[in-house]
Parts: C-alpha cells; sequence; structure tokens
C-alpha cells in the first residue's frame, strides 16, 4: 500500500471522528478542599469544541488522496 492511500485513509477516518463527535471532552480533578487530613475534589469536564469544516476538509482530502493514489497505480 502506497503511502498517499494510507495518509488518506487516516484522514477519512480523523474527519469521520471529527464530524462525528464535534469536539474532544476531558475530564481534570480539582482540589477543592485540603484542610488537614480532609481532601476534598471535584471532577471538571471540559470540551476541545471541533468546528464540521475541520471535519469535512479532512474527509474531501483523504478522498482526494485515496483517489489519486489509486489513479497512478
Amino acid at each position: 500500500m502506497r503511502s498517499g492511500t494510507v495518509l488518506g485513509i487516516v484522514l477519512i477516518v480523523l474527519g469521520a471522528l471529527a464530524l462525528a463527535y464535534q469536539g474532544i471532552t476531558y475530564t481534570t480533578h480539582k482540589k477543592v478542599l485540603d484542610v488537614g487530613p480532609i481532601h476534598a475534589t471535584a471532577d471538571e469536564r471540559k470540551t476541545i469544541p471541533l468546528p464540521p469544516i475541520i471535519g469535512g476538509v479532512a474527509l474531501i482530502v483523504g478522498l482526494v488522496l485515496v483517489l489519486a493514489d489509486g489513479r497512478h497505480s
């Protein structure tokens, strides 16, 4: 398999995931209270938004790479 095809497939998968999830969510642990032997923490969920245009562009570029690499075979 050529490198262009592999890169195209990776971009197609990443583009589809970006369109499906539209963001990356992660959790951080934050100390709320730390007094002597008493400790309290809170989980904070944060999201990094991914615009749909990024997923669409990755998907299209991936398709172009796969098709272009297939024609040169």
